[in-house]
C-alpha cells in the first residue's frame, strides 16, 4: 500500500523519483500522466475497468485536447465533464486514487 498525501506523490514526481513499485494501476497512470508520458499513461488508463480509471482516460483525453473523447469518457465515470485546470484535477484524482489504496 501507497500511503502518501497528495503532495508527497506530486512533489516525489517532480523531484524526478522513480516510480514506486508498491503503486496500483491508477496511481502509476497518473504518475507517467504528470511526467508527461500521455502514451504510457493512457495504456495503463486503457487496462482500468474502474470508475477511477475512466475519470483518468478522461482527464488524458482533456490533455490531449479531444473534448469529445474525454466526454465519453466522463460518461463512463457517471461524472460531469471537467472545466477547469487540469492541474486541480489531476490532484483530485491523485486524492481519489490514495483513498482508494487506502
Amino acid at each position: 500500500m501507497y500511503t502518501r498525501s497528495i503532495e508527497k506523490f506530486q512533489s516525489e514526481i517532480d523531484a524526478g523519483a522513480e516510480m514506486p513499485e508498491e503503486l496500483d494501476p491508477h496511481l502509476r497512470s497518473l504518475w507517467l500522466g504528470r511526467r508527461g508520458d500521455w502514451e504510457g499513461s493512457h495504456d495503463l488508463a486503457n487496462e482500468l475497468s474502474s470508475p477511477l480509471g475512466s475519470w483518468i482516460h478522461a482527464w488524458l483525453h482533456r490533455v490531449e485536447g479531444d473534448l469529445p473523447n474525454a466526454n465519453y469518457w466522463y460518461r463512463l465515470a457517471d461524472r460531469a465533464p471537467a472545466e477547469g485546470d487540469l492541474e486541480a484535477e489531476w490532484r483530485a484524482l491523485v486524492g481519489a486514487a490514495l483513498a482508494s489504496d487506502a
